[in-house]
């Protein structure tokens, strides 16, 4: 980014944020004049990230969400650089299995919820008791339809963000009114996290949605810029489906 706007006063907490949906997501609160960090598990890539979302704005802590080392270490490292975290986006996660549930390993089904969810309840409680329960502020958490729908052969995954976007509500009704929390539940969006799902066959699998066309991280970006901003002062405990208009054909035979 090569012009920076005026700073907000702002500053938000991104997990899993070194690519994909969470830069999206970085790159549009940085745009309208956030200070940031990123968490990532790959510190090369992450460094890359924070040079080109603008180094004087970004901060990244690299490590893995689940640990909860890991967690303490970014909410000192964000309060230390930027004095508060008004906004926390928990978009880290993973998907290393894919095939029937009745299959399912148990031990990975416990590291996706582990990490899909554990790791977001323990970063909404440090951010709280750090700023946000004293000063308020905004929590996201990244969901997906497939919390919302069966999801064959990412049956764990499903189930995690079915998890996560309970936890939204749980969240939102302890947290009220200091802090409002949503979820945003994206369907197929151009990452590489997501690149099995459409590679090699984009055009077949953007024909299925209404809008024409998979998801790029931008549009979960602009979702969650307007979820971390005044306009959305009335909004908690609700999931925004940004889907293309996927669900739209829910029924059709």
């Amino acid at each position: 980014m090569t012009t920076l706007p005026e700073l907000s006063g702002k500053v938000a907490l991104i997990t899993g944020a070194s690519r994909g949906i969470g830069y999206g997501v970085a790159e549009a609160l940085v745009a309208r004049g956030d200070r940031v960090c990123i968490t990532g598990r790959n510190e090369d890539a992450l460094k890359e990230a924070v040079e080109a979302l603008g180094a004087d704005r970004v901060i990244g802590v690299a490590g893995k969400a689940h640990d909860l080392a890991h967690q303490a270490t970014v909410v000192e490292r964000t309060m230390e650089a930027f004095g508060r975290v008004d906004y926390l986006v928990n978009n880290a996660g993973t998907n290393p299995v894919f095939g029937p549930m009745a299959d399912l390993d148990l031990d990975v089904a416990r590291k996706v919820y582990e990490t899909n969810v554990i790791s977001a309840l323990g970063f909404a409680q440090l951010t709280w008791k750090a700023w946000q329960s004293e000063n308020g502020g905004a929590i996201v958490n990244i969901a997906s339809v497939a919390g919302i729908a069966p999801s064959p052969f990412i049956g764990a995954y499903g189930m995690s963000k079915a998890a996560m976007i309970n936890l939204t509500v749980q969240l939102a009704h302890e947290f009220a009114p200091k802090v409002r929390v949503n979820a945003i539940a994206p369907a197929v969006v151009k990452t590489k996290f997501a690149q099995a799902l459409y590679e090699g066959r984009e055009a077949e699998a953007a024909a299925a949605y209404p809008l024409g066309r998979l998801g790029v991280p931008s549009d979960i970006g602009g979702a969650a810029a307007f979820l971390t901003s005044s306009q959305s002062d009335w909004v908690t405990g609700q999931t925004l489906v940004v889907d293309g208009g996927i669900f739209l054909n829910a029924g059709v035979g």
